[in-house]
């Protein structure tokens, strides 16, 4: 089965149109949704005639917006409004300082538990996936927080994204892709080191939440059609190949409303979102053939 996901579902009740006009007239059957939007139920009525054929995902965020639980008792992870502000690096950092991770870890599970509860009551037969905003998620500390949340609550979790990917793949079209970020390599490289450490140390959630494949990082924020194309085909070869299923990540949400823009708070989700990037994905999902070997 390939899964072609939007993430950051929710910002706006028209960047929810946008997104889901890619599953009317295109390909997407997948969609994360961001825990703390203040539109959720409208949100969630708009895209409720499609469930049946749409994948629900909880968008774990720790970047944007305002947190799920109560300031209070997450201090270090916001500030006195509750707005979010760690940043990844810092949760890396985090991760590996004793004392700092402890504190971190606690704290993380409980803002992790309060956005899993917000959208859990939208899942079918209490059945949860899980993935994280920037790839969140995947930091140590974050990791073991979430994994603490899952045990202590017994969470039906039947898939985490692992963003783990092939770089010789995207290596053997590279005279075809037009929009390679240096960055990406970097991305991937950390991303599918965080991937390797967590699937060893906490294989026995990973034994119902199977992780499919991926493809959508070395690609990040460019997945246009003109990228994709050349690739998407055999990275859905290679995953059945192995019996997995895949997924495959775009971010064809844009926002352009004045209103919306104004209640974004991360630096780096304002230029992403409004970028003519998002449109570019959107066509992506709108041009792009569906493919099972």
């Amino acid at each position: 089965m390939t899964e072609y996901h939007a993430d950051d579902y929710g910002i706006s009740l028209r960047q929810c149109d946008r997104i889901i006009n890619c599953h009317t007239n295109g390909l997407l059957n997948g969609i994360s949704i961001m825990p703390n939007s203040d539109i959720l139920e409208e949100a969630m009525e708009k895209i409720a005639p499609y469930e049946d054929k749409i994948a629900y995902t909880v968008h774990l965020n720790l970047k944007e917006g305002h947190c799920n639980a109560d300031p209070a008792l997450i201090p270090h992870l916001t500030d006195s409004k509750g707005i979010y502000n760690v940043f990844f690096g810092k949760y890396v950092i985090s991760s590996y300082l004793p004392f700092r991770r402890n504190v971190m870890r606690k704290e993380l599970a409980i803002e992790l538990k309060a956005q899993i509860d917000r959208i859990a009551p939208y899942f079918k037969d209490g059945e949860i996936r899980l993935d994280g905003h920037g790839h969140y998620h995947m930091i140590p500390v974050v990791f073991d927080a979430l994994c603490d949340v899952i045990r202590e609550n017994d969470l039906n979790v039947t898939f985490i994204r692992v963003p783990r990917e092939d770089v010789p793949l995207y290596l053997r079209h590279r005279k075809e892709i037009k929009d390679f970020k240096a960055v990406n390599f970097v991305k991937v490289a950390v991303l599918n080191y965080f991937a390797g450490r967590n699937l060893r140390k906490h294989a026995d959630i990973f034994k119902r939440a199977k992780p499919y494949d991926f493809m959508g990082v070395m690609l990040s924020g460019h997945m246009s059609y003109d990228n994709v194309s050349p690739v998407y085909k055999d990275a859905i070869d290679r995953a059945k190949a192995k019996g997995n299923d895949i997924e495959i990540l775009f971010h064809p949400g844009s926002v352009h409303e004045e209103e919306a823009c104004a209640k974004l708070t991360d630096p780096g989700d304002i230029w992403f979102l409004v970028d003519e990037w998002r449109e570019k994905e959107a066509d992506a999902l709108l041009r792009l053939e569906e493919y099972e070997p």
